[in-house]
């Protein structure tokens, strides 16, 4: 192995606090120790070069300043951005050996980088590699902090890298975004998202669950659901309900659980993009935050329930920005004041565009037959801590995909595989009566 030292140059050096997307990635790397890595491993065209990659490393960190960022501590709660106008990011390159796979050569670059620990203080947020075979660039493999990228901003960032547009970009990078959320604007969103928490955590009765009757060892367990049935069932009901899909699988998601748990009516939290406000769009950083809303859908006919959903959850992405410390206090003052306040035990997380072009579902195909091929696996069993109940929504070619995070002391194995199973037949029941 060799590196490369690639000097980079770019705009919009400085330092100052954390914006809040930052603040909301900061506090779950915190929570789960971890920097929260993302990244790919992944086919060069043919013809590319070792300069080739250089030049795309150079330009892609000069282009966008979160990728000049490391971290001032100063012994507070959280520590400050700094925003870098030069300097050198490394890049490796790997000799696969003549008779290896170069993919698996690669996806072990990845996971070597992604399982080393980072200093963010001392280190660059991003981590490259280009993997050669037979002399020859093959794979090129990347790996990000979460702190400076998500997942859509890594689409953008994957854009840029293709199409190098010059000039200015017109995104609010995570310096101006901290600027901007101090204005008397951003503090009166914030201002108003916090009260909208406040209000239904006030005003939601505490759930009486008693947790499950199967608690586990390991304790947090990742249950897998792969359904062609829900592919080709929820595009139906969102278009005749004239309704985002998530919405549908929102919807069927707490109808579940309230079934299962009794837990009625069902405080949620929802991962919101915030990328439909100014300014964000196209930014890289982070500035995704949760927004939080109170599902009553229990006893419900689905079309019903569709609807309350739709309203919750409008309310809730509308109070999805604001100041994550505020919030924090916020929270333990409203615990310290009710000696049973409302749990929030349940997350959704629709992370389905971040793949594209995937091929749309046959709309003559039968949702209820393709329930044959439905598949459930336990992915992991671990100790280090989930959150009680979290629901991400992944897509692959031909299927939506339904990972279930749940402590086992909250929802036991059978509970976990009952709500994945209710929401995919909700779904798929109201795809084959014809509803909305």
């Amino acid at each position: 192995m060799t590196v490369i030292a690639v000097p980079f140059a770019g705009e919009g050096a400085g330092e100052d606090e954390l914006s809040w997307g930052q603040q909301d990635i900061w506090g779950s790397m915190r929570r789960d120790r971890s920097w929260l890595p993302i990244g790919f491993a992944r086919p060069v065209p043919p013809g590319t070069t070792v300069e080739d990659i250089v030049d795309e490393l150079r330009w892609c960190v000069s282009r966008y300043p979160s990728l000049r960022t490391r971290l001032r501590f100063t012994g507070g709660d959280r520590p400050r951005q700094v925003v870098y106008a030069s300097g050198e990011v490394e890049l490796e390159v790997v000799d696969a050996p003549p008779d290896a796979d170069p993919a698996a050569v690669a996806k072990g670059v990845q996971d070597r980088y992604q399982g080393t620990d980072h200093d963010h203080a001392a280190e660059w947020p991003v981590r490259m590699a280009v993997v050669r075979h037979l002399g020859a660039p093959a794979y090129q493999v990347m790996v990000v902090c979460h702190l400076v990228v998500d997942g859509f901003g890594a689409l953008v960032m994957q854009d840029g890298m293709r199409d190098r547009p010059s000039g200015p970009g017109a995104a609010l990078e995570p310096l101006e975004q901290a600027r901007e959320q101090r204005t008397p604007a951003a503090v009166r969103r914030s201002e108003a998202a916090l009260r909208h928490w406040e209000h239904l955590l006030r005003t939601t009765a505490a759930d009486r669950y008693p947790g499950s009757a199967d608690p586990r060892t390991p304790r947090y367990w990742e249950v897998v659901r792969t359904s062609p049935a829900l592919h080709l069932a929820v595009e139906r009901v969102a278009a005749r309900a004239r309704v985002e899909s998530s919405t549908v699988l929102l919807a069927a998601y707490a109808m579940a659980m309230s079934a299962v748990t009794g837990i009625a009516p069902l405080l949620t939290q929802l991962v919101v993009g915030n990328r439909f406000r100014p300014g964000l769009a196209t930014t890289v950083s982070p500035v995704s935050q949760t927004a939080l809303c109170r599902l009553d859908v229990a006893g419900r006919e689905f079309d019903d329930a569709l609807a309350v959903t739709w309203r919750a959850a409008l309310a809730g992405y509308k109070h999805s920005y604001y100041d994550p410390a505020a919030l924090d206090a916020l929270l333990r003052r409203v615990a310290a004041e009710r000696p049973d306040p409302a749990v929030m035990r349940c997350g959704f997380n629709d992370r389905r565009g971040l793949l594209r072009d995937l091929p749309p579902a046959d709309p003559a195909a039968d949702p209820r037959a393709a329930l044959a091929h439905t598949t459930t696996r336990v992915e992991r069993r671990q100790d280090k801590p989930f959150d009680p109940c979290y629901l991400h929504v992944l897509q692959e070619p031909g299927a939506v995909v339904l990972v279930l995070c749940a402590d086992t002391h909250f929802l036991g194995p059978d509970q976990q595989e009952d709500v994945l199973r209710r929401i995919e037949e909700t779904v798929v029941d109201a795809a084959s009566r014809g509803g909305h």
